[in-house]
């Protein structure tokens, strides 16, 4: 068995979030990016963690959670990644891109960082 890093970008996902009145309100578009740490065990689809699984349970978080904060957020998503099977760490950044507009600024993210049992 060995151990890989594994990138998926660009996972999409509405969610009603935020700390200002009203952003819960609507929902607005979050992206998250993830890096992680998963074991492999041989070449072969289940020989490592399942992105379709991973990518479901981002989208789950992001759009059935409530989080005041994109902190919060990334907390929750690095954690439940990291329960999933093979995986042995994730990292998650969660953009909000309409904070950055709002802002004037190219964007706004938060990054959390969980370990697993893989």
């Amino acid at each position: 068995m060995s151990r890989a890093r594994l990138f998926l970008s660009g996972i999409r996902a509405d969610g009603r979030h935020g700390a200002r009145p009203g952003e819960k309100d609507e929902t607005q578009p979050f992206v998250v990016d993830l890096d992680l740490e998963v074991e492999v065990a041989e070449d072969a689809i289940d020989g490592t963690a399942d992105y379709r699984t991973i990518s479901e349970t981002v989208r789950e978080v992001v759009e059935h959670g409530s989080f005041d904060l994109i902190e919060a957020m990334a907390e929750a998503i690095a954690g439940r990644v990291a329960s999933i099977p093979r995986v042995r760490s994730a990292t998650a950044v969660v953009h909000k891109p309409n904070a950055a507009e709002r802002l004037g600024i190219d964007g706004v993210a938060a990054a959390a960082t969980a370990t697993g049992e893989g």
